[in-house]
């Protein structure tokens, strides 16, 4: 009597789960319609018609037509050609090689103009069409560096020339200055070398005629502060501040000097500020004109300075949904006012410089936070959170471009206070990567302390370097970890060689690299290095100068090494674009406001690690609540398989890592609750070979007669009938995970492998040996098997959709509630 009881009970959820479910499918199209936020599929949808008009208009011979009567032909070209690269095509694409073809063609003295000679050194850069274009950029370069002003109040800055004002006393201009510092930093990231001597010249120019208010004007001789050149000015001055890092300090040994006394340069926070202050996207503040050509600036200062907001201000949201709206219906193209940004070729190439490289993916996330240590006693002391400035911009430009690593990668700077008086850690988790350094104890309190154990528990990925091999940082950090698990839950441990993040990209040595590891989930989410590595990315060059001695160069090649490693086991390599991110973010971010609701999930503990993702299910069911109106409760139920109020339940759901058994009991009461109708969902955590073969063996001591079948894609679990379409999904799967070899890893679009057993004409369990739990979590590395976050959600929320409704005739019951 009790087990029918109970059975109709778990009827009688499943009828009103049902309805819940059926009713959100039907009012679906109501709340999204009216939804029209920016998205990552918006802006891409938007880049790519705006790609699509500047390859309609590319001419046969390669170019791009210019504004009327403009003598800019090659430039717009150049920005042209840069756009669609930048879009996603590269030098095999006709199109980019019909476009370089044209460079090629063009014969001394042309092209003729600092502009030009610019952006054609910038679009041959961005090709990366073999080294075949090596020669021609030298030359190019050469010109640039000879028309350089070398004397008077604008010596370090260009003029319209090259030849204008060549050796001599010349009126140079912030605007042409700008794109000659962009060229010459593509040339050298290319493999062409500048003088220290432009560099040094350049950061003269920019740091003695910023104005009094932090902004810079368009030139030297009177003109008020202008968002077009400020923004010019914060991007010049990093990328000098990179460049003069070629400019090496060494000990007697030949070693980098690290710690030694440091100038503060605020110039760049100045100019920051000046932003903050006057920041807009619909016009260029200061001057009345030259909006997108501003906007193109405005992506590089924010991306360049690691500067996500200006104030309050996401520039690259509010940027971005701007440039969309006003996109044209026609033809997709963008125009801006005045005679040369009204040529739609050279507004669609801004726009789509701005929107293709400002939602590069924000790699990692610098963290600012106060001390009271020395600040307070010298204002001018170098903060201890920035003691390397350039540490993250070159270990992030080092990745960059790297193979299986996305081509254009990011970071910024993040702020512990902001987070903290946001109430969340959604501010930290706009990268999948926070990097905490100092050379003094950071004081974390109890408020820091909670935001960062938080941002672990929601997915997040702690790297940690001493500087200075400072013992005050070293001690501090240590008793953060202890105040984050003070149970000892978690605890840091000195990682061996066994531990993947040795061998995720180079095969390092264990015994010679000192890392520290606490492990939180499914993987170590915090790795701690006690030896100085930022102190060498700070110093690293893509393409050094051969004035520095070996025993630099291998060290800093070492350390790119090292934080390479840790930032591939952390990322898989894949972080997501920057809007994605912030969705990604959001939804973790997202507070359990519902206990108890019509849907629970019963996990189920087993010997093994039952626990090893254990905020996924959790993730899952905030998802159900907000993408698919489910009332769905974020509590967790965690039951042993013998429970007898298991059979109260829908919807099951197990995972692990290790090898696990269920007792007879257990197999017992677990295959009773599914004979009666409920649904078992399962996966291994990151692959895991032991928790498969335990897991099959389970089923097949309780269904000696079935076998576990692959659910054929056609099946209406995949389609958008269930919910989403997933019948492609992207997969990582390994390739190489040998102990003595680099861990080899690749992302693979696929059909979803899910298997499943049927009783009584429905799936009754639904296993993948493939992780989605370690995913759901945002926790899945590039040693995790297993699908990326975004799809492994789907494909869970599907799972749970299909799970309630597979088997009830929705109709049938609706009619059968009213006559009861």
């Amino acid at each position: 009597m009790e087990g029918s009881d109970n059975q109709k009970l778990c009827l009688t959820l499943r009828w009103i789960l049902t309805f819940v479910v059926c009713f959100t499918f039907c009012m679906q199209p109501f709340f999204t319609a009216s939804a029209q936020e920016l998205t990552a599929k918006s802006v891409a949808d938007s880049i790519e018609r705006g790609r699509d008009f500047l390859l309609k208009n590319q001419n046969e011979s390669g170019s791009w037509p210019a504004p009327i009567g403009s003598s800019y032909s090659v430039g717009v070209s150049c920005l042209a050609l840069m756009a669609i690269i930048n879009c996603g095509m590269t030098a095999k694409d006709e199109p980019v090689q019909r476009g370089l073809k044209y460079l090629r063609s063009i014969r001394p003295p042309g092209p003729k103009g600092t502009y030009q000679v610019s952006l054609m050194i910038m679009a041959l850069a961005a090709a990366k069409d073999g080294k075949r274009d090596l020669t021609l950029i030298q030359s190019l370069v050469s010109r640039l560096e000879s028309s350089q002003v070398k004397n008077g109040p604008d010596a370090g800055g260009w003029s319209y020339g090259p030849g204008m004002a060549i050796g001599g006393v010349g009126t140079a201009d912030r605007s042409n200055s700008q794109y000659a510092v962009l060229a010459l930093r593509d040339a050298v990231h290319a493999g062409v070398p500048v003088s220290l001597s432009t560099w040094r010249l350049i950061k003269q120019y920019w740091s003695t005629q910023q104005s009094a208010d932090g902004g810079w004007g368009y030139q030297s001789r009177g003109g008020k502060s202008r968002g077009s050149m400020t923004v010019a000015g914060i991007a010049t001055m990093v990328i000098v501040n990179s460049m003069l890092g070629d400019d090496l300090k060494v000990n007697p040994d030949g070693t980098p000097i690290c710690c030694d006394k440091k100038e503060v340069d605020e110039s760049i926070q100045r100019a920051v500020r000046w932003m903050t202050n006057h920041f807009s996207v619909g016009s260029n503040p200061g001057v009345n004109s030259w909006l997108l050509y501003y906007l193109y600036g405005l992506e590089r200062a924010g991306r360049l300075s690691g500067t996500r907001f200006f104030g309050k201000h996401d520039w690259y949201r509010e940027g971005a949904d701007f440039l969309v709206k006003r996109q044209s219906v026609r033809d997709g193209s963008w125009k801006g006012s005045g005679q040369i940004e009204g040529n739609p070729v050279l507004g669609t190439s801004f726009v789509l410089l701005f929107l293709s490289k400002g939602l590069a993916p924000v790699l990692i996330n610098k963290l600012e936070y106060n001390t009271k240590q020395k600040v307070a006693q010298n204002k001018d002391a170098i903060p201890n959170w920035n003691h390397h400035q350039n540490d993250i911009l070159n270990l992030t430009d080092a990745l960059s471009g790297r193979p299986d690593w996305p081509k254009l990668l990011t970071w910024q700077t993040v702020n512990l206070e902001l987070a903290i008086q946001s109430g969340s850690v959604q501010v930290l988790r706009q990268a999948p990567v926070l990097f905490i350094s100092g050379l003094d104890d950071p004081e974390f309190g109890e408020k820091e302390t909670t935001t960062l154990k938080q941002y672990v528990e929601q997915g997040g990925f702690i790297f940690a370097v001493d500087n200075c091999n400072g013992a005050g940082f070293d001690r501090g950090f240590r008793q953060l970890i202890q105040r984050m698990y003070p149970q000892g839950e978690a605890q840091l441990k000195r990682l061996t060689a066994e531990h993947p993040v040795f061998r995720c990209e180079y095969l390092l040595d264990a015994e010679s690299v000192e890392l520290y590891g606490v492990d939180v989930g499914c993987r170590t989410s915090i790795i701690y290095c006690p030896d100085d590595l930022a102190c060498l990315w700070d110093k690293w060059m893509r393409f050094p100068s051969k004035k520095r001695s070996a025993q630099a160069t291998s060290m800093i090649t070492r350390s790119i090494r090292i934080g390479t490693n840790v930032i591939a086991y952390a990322t898989g390599r894949e972080p997501p674009n920057k809007l994605d991110q912030e969705e990604l973010a959001n939804q973790g971010g997202a507070q359990d406001q519902i206990e108890r609701g019509f849907l629970q999930i019963a996990k189920l503990r087993h010997s093994g690690t039952w626990d090893a993702a254990p905020r996924a299910l959790r993730n899952l069911l905030k998802a159900l609540n907000q993408k698919a109106g489910m009332i769905a409760s974020t509590k967790p139920l965690n039951l042993p398989a013998s429970d007898p109020s298991l059979l109260k339940y829908p919807l099951l759901y197990m995972h692990g890592r290790t090898q696990f058994s269920l007792s007879k009991t257990e197999q017992a009461t677990l295959k009773q609750a599914l004979e009666n109708g409920a649904v078992l969902f399962a996966d291994a955590c990151c692959g895991s070979q032991p928790f498969d073969q335990s897991f099959r063996q389970m089923i097949h001591e309780m269904f000696p007669t079935k076998k576990l079948k692959r659910i054929p894609i056609n099946h209406s679990l995949f389609t958008e009938q269930t919910g989403h379409d997933v019948r492609k999904v992207r997969r990582r799967q390994m390739e190489v995970n040998d102990v003595n070899q680099p861990l080899k890893a690749k992302t693979v679009v696929v059909e979803p492998l899910l298997e499943g057993i049927e009783i009584d004409g429905h799936l009754a369990v639904i296993y993948s040996k493939y992780d989605i739990s370690c995913a759901l979590e945002q926790q899945a590395s590039v040693a995790c098997s297993g699908y990326i976050p975004q799809d492994a959600a789907n494909l869970a929320l599907n799972i749970v959709r299909y799970a309630l409704l597979q088997d009830i005739n929705f109709k049938e019951k609706v009619e059968h509630l009213k006559v009861d």
